[in-house]
Parts: C-alpha cells; sequence; structure tokens
C-alpha cells in the first residue's frame, strides 16, 4: 500500500475520529439520533477521505502545496469532533420536549408495524392528497412542453422533454419553476417510499403507477444526485421495511442494487458529455471508456476543493465573505421579480476558480460553471479555516436535529415519509449545505404543515356538532343517573332529583 506514506497524521486521526464517533452515535441513549448521524458521518467519509482513496492524491500534492492539503486535513478533523459534540447538545435544545421517546422508524423495522390500521389509513389519504398534486404539476409540463408525452413518460424511447428548464440566473418569477421542479422531484420520492409501505392494493397500484411515468425524467437525465435521491428512498425502505428474511438477504439484495445503480452511474459518466442519455440509450448506449476521468464518478472531490481553498486564501486571490455565502443560500427561495439584488450562490468562488468570462452569457452569471465547496468548504469560504468547520459542523448538527425529531412523531406518516427522504437527501449535502439539495424536504415540510392545518380546521368545525351531543346525553333531565359525579350544580341537581324521587 505505497499510497498510504503520503498521507499525514491528520489523515489517521480522521479515521479514528470517524471510527470513535460512528459507534458513540450507535449506542448512545437517544436512539432518534443514530442513523442521522451516521448518515452524515458515512458523508463526510466518502466526499473527504473517500476522495483520496478514490482518486490520485499523488496528483493533488502536484497541483495543490503540500501545506494547504495539511490544513485540509485538520479541518475535515475539526468538523468531524465539533460534529460529534455539537449534535447531542442541539438535539437535547431543539427537541426537549420529545427526549426520551424511542426511534419509530427503527421500531417499524424490527417488529414490523406497517400492517396496523392506524397505519395504513394515513397512508391512503396521504397517497391521494399526493396524487391530486402530482396530477396539477403534470397538467402545468405538459403545457410547457406542447404536450410532448413522449419525452415526459418514456424518454426511454427517444429525446427527454425538460418542462422545468432555467438559466443558472433566474429571472422574473422562474422560482416558481425552480419550486415546481423541486416539488416533482420530492414527490418521486415519496411515491417510491408509498411503493414500499403501502400495503392495500389500490393505493400501491396509484404509487408504482406514477413511479413508473415519473421516474424515467430522472434515470434518463445527466444529474446524478437526483437519480440517487428518487430513486434511493423507495429501494432502502421496501428492503429494511418490506423485504422478508434476515439481514443476509437484505444485504444480498443491497449488494445487487449498488452493482446496477454503479453500473448505470458509470454509463451515465460515459455517454452525458456529447449527447443526452435518452438519445444515447435508445441507440444502444456505449461502454468504450471515452470519458476523459476513465469512467470514474467525477466531482467525488470535495477534499481536493477544500485544498484549493486554502491554497486562494493563502496567496490572497480569496478572501472569506463571512457568512454571505450562507445568506445567499438562505434568502435563494425569494424570487428575483421580488429582489432583482438578490446575492449569487458561489459565483465569486468560481471566479477565483478560473471559471470567470467576460463575454459570458449574462443568464449565466458571467461564469463558465458553478464549482461546489463541500459542506467543510463552503464553511471555510464563509468563516475561514478555524471557525469555518465549527459553522458547517453547528449547521449539520441542526439538520440532524430536525431529522431525529421527524423520527421522534414519526406516528404520523408524513413524518415518515420526510425522514427517510431526509436521509437520503444527507449525501447529497457533502457537496454543499444548500436549499438546491434540501428543497424537496422543505416543500414536503410545507405539504405537513398544510396537512396539519386542515385537520385543525375540521376538527373546529365539528367539535360544535360533538359537544351538543354530549350535553344531551348527559342531561340531567333526560338521564340523570348517569350523574355520578363532576361539577358542583350537578351535584346539586342529582340531590334534587333523589329527594323528589323519595318523596313520591
Amino acid at each position: 500500500m505505497p499510497l498510504f506514506q503520503f498521507f499525514p497524521l491528520p489523515f489517521w486521526l480522521v479515521l479514528v475520529a470517524i471510527a470513535v464517533f460512528a459507534v458513540r452515535s450507535w449506542r448512545q441513549s437517544e436512539s432518534s439520533l443514530r442513523l442521522p448521524m451516521l448518515m452524515v458521518l458515512l458523508t463526510a467519509t466518502v466526499w473527504y477521505v473517500g476522495d483520496v482513496l478514490y482518486n490520485d492524491y499523488t496528483e493533488y500534492l502536484v497541483e495543490i502545496d503540500e501545506a494547504s492539503l495539511w490544513y485540509a486535513w485538520w479541518e475535515v478533523l475539526t468538523f468531524i469532533c465539533a460534529f460529534g459534540i455539537f449534535t447531542p447538545m442541539v438535539h437535547r435544545a431543539f427537541n426537549r420536549k420529545y427526549l426520551g421517546r424511542p426511534s419509530n422508524l427503527l421500531y417499524l423495522v424490527r417488529h414490523g408495524g406497517l400492517k396496523a390500521e392506524g397505519f395504513q389509513t394515513p397512508i391512503d389519504s396521504a397517497c391521494l392528497i399526493l396524487a391530486l398534486l402530482w396530477i396539477g404539476l403534470m397538467v402545468v409540463a405538459l403545457v410547457r412542453t406542447d404536450f410532448d408525452f413522449k419525452g415526459l413518460f418514456m424518454p426511454y424511447l427517444g429525446l427527454k422533454a425538460d418542462p422545468w428548464g432555467r438559466g443558472r440566473i433566474g429571472s422574473g418569477f422562474d422560482s416558481l419553476i425552480a419550486l415546481a421542479s423541486y416539488t416533482m422531484i420530492g414527490l418521486t420520492s415519496l411515491f417510491g417510499v408509498l411503493v414500499a409501505v403501502a400495503m392495500r392494493p389500490a393505493t400501491r397500484l396509484i404509487a408504482i403507477i406514477i413511479c413508473l411515468l415519473t421516474l424515467p425524467t430522472y434515470i434518463f437525465d445527466r444529474t446524478r444526485s437526483v437519480m440517487l435521491v428518487t430513486f434511493l428512498p423507495g429501494f432502502l425502505t421496501w428492503v429494511f421495511m418490506r423485504v422478508r428474511g434476515g439481514i443476509f438477504v437484505k444485504a444480498v439484495i443491497l449488494l445487487i442494487g449498488f452493482v446496477v445503480v454503479e453500473g448505470w452511474l458509470k454509463f451515465v459518466i460515459e455517454n452525458r458529455t456529447d449527447t443526452k442519455i435518452a438519445a444515447v440509450f435508445q441507440q444502444g448506449g456505449s461502454f468504450q471508456n471515452n470519458d476523459p476521468a476513465g469512467g470514474k464518478h467525477l466531482g467525488l472531490n470535495m477534499f481536493e476543493e477544500l485544498g484549493f481553498i486554502n491554497s486562494l486564501i493563502a496567496d490572497g486571490s480569496y478572501r472569506p465573505n463571512w457568512g454571505e455565502r450562507y445568506f445567499a443560500e438562505l434568502v435563494n427561495p425569494i424570487p428575483r421579480a421580488l429582489w432583482s439584488g438578490k446575492p449569487l450562490v458561489g459565483i465569486d468562488y468560481a471566479i477565483a476558480r478560473g471559471q470567470g468570462f467576460d463575454n459570458a452569457d449574462d443568464n449565466e452569471a458571467g461564469v463558465g460553471a458553478s464549482i461546489s465547496t463541500g459542506m467543510i468548504g463552503q464553511g471555510v469560504v464563509n468563516f475561514g479555516g478555524i471557525l469555518g468547520p465549527l459553522a458547517a459542523a453547528l449547521l449539520m448538527a441542526l439538520w440532524v436535529a430536525i431529522l431525529a425529531r421527524q423520527d421522534l412523531l414519526a406516528t404520523e406518516v408524513w413524518r415518515l415519509f420526510l425522514y427517510i427522504l431526509g436521509l437520503i437527501l444527507t449525501f447529497n449535502m457533502g457537496r454543499d449545505i444548500t436549499l438546491l439539495v434540501i428543497y424537496p424536504f422543505c416543500i414536503g415540510y410545507l405539504l405537513l404543515l398544510l396537512w396539519q392545518g386542515w385537520q385543525a380546521v375540521t376538527q373546529q368545525r365539528l367539535a360544535p356538532s360533538r359537544a351538543v351531543g354530549a350535553v344531551n346525553q348527559a342531561s340531567p333531565s333526560r338521564n340523570p343517573e348517569v350523574i355520578l359525579n363532576g361539577t358542583r350544580r350537578n351535584r346539586r341537581i342529582r340531590s334534587t332529583f333523589l329527594k323528589k324521587k323519595r318523596r313520591k
């Protein structure tokens, strides 16, 4: 293993820290933190440790100075340790009322509560509501594509239609188009989960039909992160909550699924440069390794990017913006029609990395491409090499607390859907902690709030009739014998009634 001789001491400390906090995460008393914390640790491991093992670390040593890489490892270590310390503290503060409750998802996985009537009835209602929303969005998509049914529902037969296309810099109310796009991604993910958890044939059939109509749009696209978000929630839910058999059977299915997904992603990488994946698939595809990366997954280089960030800061080419990048991420949902001067996300760093062009299209923000900084690098470009990893760790701790809350309240089916979706989205946050990644979760949470508001209004309308029925049933003039105790007035009425009865 000659490669390992190039790794400095903090690399090995990072491995130790990941192992320690992974074991600590699983063995802690708050079971709702286990899966979200492990998912964040896995994300950091893949995007940073996995980067240097999957790609050629010796090339990083050539293109980036050794000091910048050395600082990068300390920043990763700081993030891991801070995340492991911050998360239980944030969870206790954020979920104070629900501490001590068990993990609902783990209970369903271990004891199988899917068949319960109280669990399946809300699933049927959720499926109908989501189906109506899906139909509404699909009508809009058909109008925007001139009713290109083939391009929307069967891209594997020809070119794929794109009803939500827009430039890098939106104009007017393009944010509504983006909202519709992210909503459709979230709906596709949720219907995959519905296929796995629904027990009633009608509900499952609706979910299967919608998945068959919608999934090809994303599977035959070029964006691998969206492919994973739309496919993995349903697949993993089916494996862990529906498949009968022990851990060995589930492991075999997961292995087969990994091989299939890996093969398809490799096909996408090798064929997406010159044309659309749908067209390549129709023509038979190609595995001739035309990709300059040799068939490797491009973009899995967040440690390399962290090294570049340190190098640019060290030579003065880039300066931390002290929270401006996080602020730009936060206000991203506001339409430019309402705020024309809304800050851009990450354009300053893309320019520092040499992606700026004077003659670039204005709708592309003057850059040839945007560059992801990674969840740790994003903290560094905001607050520098010391405070940056701490800020990123705090944000991920808050995200874990939000997910844990969904698990603790997952007796509501909507919460369970959000929890599963959030776990999968966590992996994509390794490239950036951004609303652009968790929009499907945010939209799902908005649907949850609307659902709860509708239930509250319905219960308030029914409350008066229920109260009148209760009063009539317990009225002393009609059935005084039922008044055994209660208010002082009720006891006085009962006493008067008994006296009259004795006189008779």
